[in-house]
């Protein structure tokens, strides 16, 4: 599996964007896919991740009712609507995809896109 992010991009405080990663090379039934996001000087923080098979969602805090992550079955691909974006959003997102392992932790991601920066302007 390969995952392709994409939908990044500068928008002031108080704004909206909508991520999207499409996955291609094989199957995602068994897969987890999550996002997460690093800003410069900072650790991989977990976002969102959705269970491919059946829908099942988990969030971090901080991002509960600003976040939405969701999929597209027929397209392959996991949406993140992100919502009343604040500066300390500013980071590069990632997708990755967790074979069979329902967690937050990047460590246990197996597959990973390359990344897309979101930028917030206060």
């Amino acid at each position: 599996v390969q995952l392709q992010a994409s939908g990044g991009g500068l928008v002031q405080a108080g704004g909206s964007l909508r991520l999207s990663c499409a996955a291609s090379g094989g199957s995602l039934s068994n897969y987890n896919m999550g996002w997460f996001r690093q800003a410069p000087g900072k650790e991989r923080e977990f976002v969102a991740a959705i269970k491919w098979a059946g829908g099942l969602t988990r969030y971090a805090d901080s991002m509960k009712g600003r976040f939405t992550i969701s999929r597209e079955i027929a397209k392959k691909s996991v949406l993140l609507q992100m919502n009343n974006l604040e500066p300390e959003d500013t980071a590069v997102y990632y997708c990755a995809a967790s074979r069979a392992v329902w967690t937050s932790r990047a460590s246990l991601y197996d597959v990973w896109g390359q990344g897309t920066q979101v930028t917030v302007s206060s």
